[in-house]
């Protein structure tokens, strides 16, 4: 009888009948190497089933995953990390940079301020980890204006991952056409990120309510502007502090 590594339990079997574990691991060879780089990529973990979901029917998909199934879906957290992980890739060659945006806030100063340093490192470099904390700002004016909905916060803030997830990779996207073509695609693709989560925010609160698009839009707008004031608040006093700023 052997006894299993894990919680000590004795067992007979291949398995442990109390926890689930192997009792005998298989060696690591390259097989093993192929099969986590394709579970990172969520290759059978349905990153594929995710993305088609998110295109066709968004708001129903997250729903789904909520309430009734989390196991064909990429989890909302890996889902982020990975489409920033595809949209570095492809930002490294194709360059896109905050100067790129046609929404963008305005500072006088130099382009080395820290105000244009922090929307570079939201906007362009780092979108995904961006993406968790802007995530929240997003979903407590999301769930202010839909506060008799059933959803707390953080299932409005997975809503927030799946989208953002999808607004990267179309984002990736047009960074590939435009860096091919050199056409300003920049402000078409703004349009299309806010009606993308206009869209999907609006369907997830219940797609024949016309109000809830609506709310959708303005979650959006004043969460938005809400980050972008903070952030402006935030580098301007980094700057004042570190003597950066040019008074006249």
């Amino acid at each position: 009888m052997n006894t299993c590594k894990n919680c000590n339990e004795p067992t007979n079997g291949n398995y442990c009948s109390n926890c689930g574990q192997p009792v005998k691991f298989k060696k690591i060879d390259k097989y093993y190497i192929f099969n986590e780089i394709g579970d990172f990529f969520c290759a059978n973990k349905g990153f594929l089933y995710t993305i088609k979901g998110m295109l066709i029917k968004p708001g129903r998909s997250v729903r789904q995953f909520i309430v009734e199934d989390r196991y064909r879906f990429v989890k909302p957290i890996t889902f982020v990390i990975i489409t920033s992980l595809i949209y570095a890739i492809i930002n490294h060659f194709f360059h896109m940079g905050v100067k790129d945006y046609a929404i963008q806030i305005q500072v006088d100063g130099p382009e080395s301020s820290t105000v244009n340093l922090i929307m570079d490192w939201i906007v362009i470099k780092y979108p995904g980890y961006a993406t968790i904390f802007i995530g929240f700002f997003l979903a407590f004016w999301i769930k202010l204006f839909f506060r008799k909905s059933d959803y707390n916060i953080f299932e409005i803030f997975v809503l927030i991952c799946f989208v953002s997830g999808v607004t990267t990779l179309i984002t990736s996207v047009i960074a590939i056409f435009q860096g091919l073509t050199h056409l300003g695609l920049v402000q078409p693709l703004n349009a299309l990120l806010v009606i993308y989560f206009v869209w999907a925010v609006g369907q997830f609160f219940g797609e024949k309510r016309t109000k809830n698009y609506v709310k959708a839009f303005l979650a959006y707008m004043i969460g938005m502007l809400v980050f972008g004031i903070s952030v402006a608040i935030i580098g301007t006093l980094i700057d004042v502090f570190n003597g950066t700023m040019q008074f006249v």
